[in-house]
C-alpha cells in the first residue's frame, strides 16, 4: 500500500497556497504532486481544520467472533453439526463461512486421526 505524503510536505504546500498566493496548478508542478491531491488536502482542512493523513486501516473485516474460548467450547459441543447448523445456533447473525474460518483458526477438525494411514505395502519390495 502506498505511503501517504509527509506532514511537512503537506504543510509546505498548504502554506505556499494560502500564505504566498501560489495557485494549485503551480504548486502541483512545483512540488510534483497532483492538483487533485492538493484540492483534497484543502477540502479536509476546511472541514476539519487539519490536513493530516488519515490513519491506515488494516485490510480485512470486523471479526464477529471475539470470545475464542467460548467459540472453542461451542465447537466441541456442536462439532457433529454442519457449519450451516452451527451458524444458526451461534448467538448473533453469522454466516457458515465465518464459522468455517473460525474453526480453521482454532484448528478444530472432525478427523479422528491427524495423519493418513500408511500404505500396507512396502514400495521397495518387488512382488512377483
Amino acid at each position: 500500500m502506498a505511503q501517504p505524503y509527509s506532514y511537512d510536505l503537506r504543510a509546505k504546500v498548504i502554506k505556499a497556497i494560502e500564505m504566498d498566493g501560489l495557485k494549485k496548478c503551480e504548486a502541483s508542478e512545483l512540488f510534483n504532486i497532483s492538483r487533485n491531491t492538493i484540492h483534497l488536502w484543502l477540502k479536509r482542512k476546511a472541514q476539519t481544520g487539519e490536513f493530516k493523513a488519515e490513519p491506515n486501516r488494516p485490510p480485512g473485516h470486523s471479526h464477529k467472533i471475539t470470545d475464542w474460548e467460548k467459540f472453542r467450547e461451542f465447537a466441541i459441543a456442536h462439532g457433529d453439526k454442519t457449519q450451516e447448523q452451527m451458524a444458526q445456533l451461534w448467538d448473533g447473525d453469522i454466516s457458515s463461512r465465518t464459522i468455517s474460518r473460525a474453526l480453521k483458526k482454532i484448528r478444530f477438525t472432525r478427523k479422528k486421526r491427524p495423519m493418513a494411514t500408511k500404505n500396507g505395502m512396502n514400495p521397495n519390495v518387488r512382488h512377483f
